[in-house]
């Protein structure tokens, strides 16, 4: 597999922008989305995914520039943690629409392409906290779950076109985020690891660029969890 067009939402840092620089380094015509700066080294278009008008114009320009988009990555995301009692409003809805409605609304205008050309494929990148739940993250939680169950519905309406939808489900990344985090409070997920540390980017990108490649067609509808053991058993 080589020379596709692979097309990464929110790329512009972490796992994003490892997963574009793993299709990138196999080859692949590979563009981003970002909100802010332009990524150097790819086709990068600003992108709001809870706007529709952001989404078409963004594959639009990714179309002009490098051809129709055979491979969608789904990694664009937000979060507003709050325990349930102090979540506003907005804190539900926007994290929802960024994380849940923004993966329908890439996913949409991807796949009458796909489908034509009888070849494609989806990622979408979720999260540990889908399946295990995690305090103050029930909006988040609920949005990464709310991806397993769209990709395997997805996938069950057009898989007899040759298109294969996935899920990869990291656990704790090292990422900007994380190194936010105390030192107390990185011990103390550690310890619930069985593999006792985090993972790197490359090694969401390495599984996310299996699941597009030929050797991966006959995986559709699958949740592949990238965690360190964190969430086995659910």
């Amino acid at each position: 597999m080589s020379g596709r067009t692979v097309l990464v939402t929110g790329g512009n840092r972490g796992i994003g922008l490892a997963i574009a620089r793993a299709f990138a380094d196999a080859g692949h015509r590979v563009a981003v989305t970002h909100r802010s700066e332009p990524v150097e080294g790819f086709v990068s278009v600003r992108c709001d995914v809870t706007s529709v008008e952001d989404v078409d114009a963004a594959f639009s320009s990714v179309e002009a520039q490098l051809g129709p988009v055979e491979i969608l990555v789904s990694n664009a995301g937000a979060t507003a943690d709050q325990l349930l009692l102090s979540m506003k409003e907005d804190a539900w809805s926007e994290v929802i629409d960024a994380n849940l409605s923004g993966a329908y609304r890439v996913a949409r205008r991807a796949t009458s392409k796909m489908i034509r050309a009888r070849w494609g494929r989806m990622i979408f990148i979720s999260s540990v906290v889908a399946l295990t739940g995690s305090p103050g993250q029930t909006n988040y939680a609920a949005s990464k779950a709310g991806l397993i169950g769209f990709a395997r519905s997805l996938a069950r309406e057009i898989g007899g076109r040759g298109v294969t939808v996935n899920v990869v489900s990291p656990g704790f990344v090292t990422t900007d985020m994380t190194a936010a985090l105390s030192d107390a409070r990185q011990a103390e997920i550690l310890e619930q690891v069985p593999l006792k540390r985090m993972a790197s980017p490359e090694e969401i990108a390495a599984v996310t660029s299996f699941l597009a490649s030929d050797a991966a067609g006959y995986i559709t509808g699958a949740v592949i969890p990238v965690d360190g053991g964190l969430g086995m058993g659910h």
